[in-house]
């Protein structure tokens, strides 16, 4: 949970945003081109909609041609009562774990998981298993993707 203060946003503001993810790479120019506003407006949108946490970062999502010969793995997580916090914190450090969301049901969290190989896979499910805390892990390696609506 954020400590930013809630920020409001108004038409023009959702405007930015479905342009940024159509495309986040635009420049500031051509933004305020399409929006028919100055770019000094984009930017100082840009810089409240980033420091309100309205906007988290931006990236790069890899397709699946450049995920080929990886795994990827979701794992779900049953972890102790009152452990959860020093879970998270250590499951944070490592560096194949590529989300982590805490959800109802079976599990406490779900993790989504990139390795290079099954034996990578392997060595991490072991150390996920051997952190304090962790008392049951269930894997379901990714076959193939069927549907994608990130984009």
């Amino acid at each position: 949970m954020s400590d930013r203060h809630p920020y409001a946003l108004d038409a023009m503001d959702r405007q930015l945003i479905a342009a940024l993810q159509l495309n986040a790479r635009e420049s500031v120019a051509m933004l305020a081109r399409g929006l028919g506003i100055a770019r000094t407006t984009v930017t100082a949108r840009l810089a409240r909609l980033e420091s309100s946490g309205v906007i988290s970062g931006y990236g790069v999502r890899l397709g699946q041609h450049a995920l080929d010969g990886g795994l990827q793995a979701y794992v779900g997580i049953t972890v102790q009562p009152r452990s959860g916090k020093e879970v998270v914190r250590r499951l944070s450090g490592m560096a194949q774990v590529q989300q982590l969301c805490a959800v109802s049901g079976e599990f406490d969290y779900v993790a989504w998981l990139r390795t290079d190989s099954p034996e990578q896979l392997d060595q991490l499910l072991d150390q996920i298993g051997s952190v304090d805390g962790v008392e049951k892990t269930t894997t379901s390696i990714i076959l193939s993707n069927k549907v994608d609506r990130r984009d």
